[in-house]
């Protein structure tokens, strides 16, 4: 679950300001929204885009069949 700032207070923010699990967040939310979006929120999922993209992507969260989702060790 996400905690932190809100959409309204980060839009008055930078894209390069923003934390990773910012950006991922409401890129993943915009997303499953974007055939509901006006232009204005297409604009926003865009420019999240693009800052996603600057940063060479954003590190995978999630567990998988090659990775776990914390660094093991011994």
């Amino acid at each position: 679950m996400y905690v932190g700032r809100d959409l309204a207070g980060l839009t008055m923010e930078p894209k390069q300001k923003w934390e990773d699990k910012e950006l991922g967040y409401f890129h993943t939310s915009l997303s499953q929204a974007a055939p509901y979006l006006n232009a204005e929120g297409v604009t926003l999922l865009r420019e999240i885009n693009k800052e996603i993209e600057r940063r060479g992507g954003l590190e995978e969260k999630e567990a998988s069949w090659t990775s776990g989702t914390h660094t093991v060790t011994d």
